[in-house]
């Protein structure tokens, strides 16, 4: 699936105004985009059927495999392309970040910028076909793919036509020469709260954490942040990701005794609700040792458990992407899923670019300002490693509705590079 949105063809009815929209920190000004409230009878406003005349399906031209792509600024345009798994397993979500890049296309979006979209169908070879699609139509930055295995399929390409790489993946391993990270990164979220909570007067950590990639990315996470804060880390326990594994993990963790004052929770969704009950049957009180999650608890039904309520995560202020959210369910009938915003401020953030005072500019000096910018899920920036620094607010779970008990920052002015 491949076509080319131009902002002449915009559909002009679906943007809103947005105060809070991607754009450079130093100066100080947001972008207020002035736009029509749809209409209540506009059921699903299809992406490639805008009011007017129709966008321009753009074919990639043949070229031989060695041909370089055309020059920056050879057909007059700023050429962004944006690869997403718009078939496949993840089609669902490819298709809801796609919406969430073309609001920010309508409400940032210059006319002489162009947004190329192709579908890597959730495969390295589907993401690699497409890079080389879009690089064959002069993209001058390629945002996206979504998950690490078609991200590791782009980067030797896009790095070899010297064109960075802004992907929503959340692997590490792929940070750098010109790739960009703009996930959440669980490292982040970890050291985060692990400092909030050090602050707090809680000096011994402990991680319960399944038998998974992301389980040990979790528990270096945690080990690192511990250090950092100089505090203790006294025990590290992981269990077989199924039903009958964590119960038995969670006996023999609380068998051996209770020496730790906080403890790291890295699940999510139902399986969280499975794993904490179990922690108070088997005597680790939640009055006495504080729960800590990860990105994985920015749910507002996670306070239906009880024993997690009080709890602590790092993540990004649900206040700041509300407005975003009303809208999108306003025109596509249901809600985002929460990795929208990152189509969102990926895009919006190449609009911004586009329209630099000596034209686009997405070199790596200016990818990597480091005054950062502010989207969505409030401020962030792209630092000269690849990775992602967000500013990051502690939220306390709690039944009627996650609360924000740290705010996030509004500059990196005192959090380094």
């Amino acid at each position: 699936m491949s076509f080319c949105l131009r902002r002449p063809y915009a559909r002009i009815a679906a943007a809103a105004w947005l105060l809070v929209s991607a754009l450079t920190l130093a100066s100080c000004s947001y972008i207020k985009v002035p736009g029509i409230t749809p209409s209540p009878q506009v059921v699903r406003p299809p992406p490639t059927i805008p009011p007017g005349p129709p966008p321009t399906v753009v074919q990639p031209p043949t070229l031989p495999e060695t041909a370089p792509p055309p020059a920056i600024g050879a057909t007059g345009k700023v050429t962004v392309a944006l690869l997403l798994p718009l078939s496949g397993p993840s089609g669902q979500l490819g298709q809801a970040m796609l919406d969430a890049a073309e609001m920010a296309l309508y409400d940032l979006a210059n006319d002489q910028l162009e947004l190329v979209t192709r579908d890597t169908k959730g495969t390295p070879d589907g993401a690699s076909a497409a890079a080389q699609q879009v690089l064959s139509q002069g993209a001058q930055i390629i945002l996206g793919p979504l998950l690490a295995n078609e991200v590791g399929a782009v980067k030797p390409i896009a790095q070899a036509a010297h064109v960075p790489v802004v992907a929503f993946s959340t692997d590490t391993t792929l940070a750098g020469q010109g790739t960009y990270l703009m996930g959440f990164l669980p490292s982040e979220e970890v050291a985060r709260v692990t400092s909030y909570a050090h602050l707090q007067g809680r000096n011994r950590f402990a991680v319960l954490a399944p038998s998974t990639p992301y389980g040990q990315v979790i528990a270096d996470a945690v080990k690192d942040a511990v250090a950092a804060n100089g505090a203790t880390l006294s025990r590290v326990e992981f269990y077989d990701p199924g039903v009958n594994g964590m119960a038995a993990a969670v006996k023999r963790f609380a068998g051996e005794g209770v020496d730790y004052d906080a403890l790291f929770l890295p699940e999510g969704g139902s399986r969280i609700k499975v794993l904490a009950p179990q922690l108070p049957y088997f005597k680790i009180d939640p009055d006495q040792v504080k729960f800590l999650g990860t990105g994985l608890w920015d749910d507002p039904t996670i306070g239906t458990e009880p024993s997690l309520d009080g709890g602590w995560y790092a993540a990004p202020a649900p206040s700041a992407r509300a407005p975003f959210e009303q809208r999108f369910a306003q025109l596509y009938r249901h809600p985002p899923p929460r990795l929208a915003t990152l189509g969102y401020d990926a895009t919006a953030l190449a609009a911004v670019l586009a329209r630099g005072p000596q034209g686009a500019d997405f070199s790596a000096q200016a990818l990597t300002n480091p005054n950062g910018f502010s989207g969505l899920d409030g401020i962030f920036r792209l630092r000269p490693s690849g990775l992602v620094q967000r500013g990051l607010a502690v939220l306390q779970v709690q039944r009627g509705g996650n609360t924000i008990i740290d705010p996030p920052p509004q500059t990196f002015q005192n959090l380094g590079f």
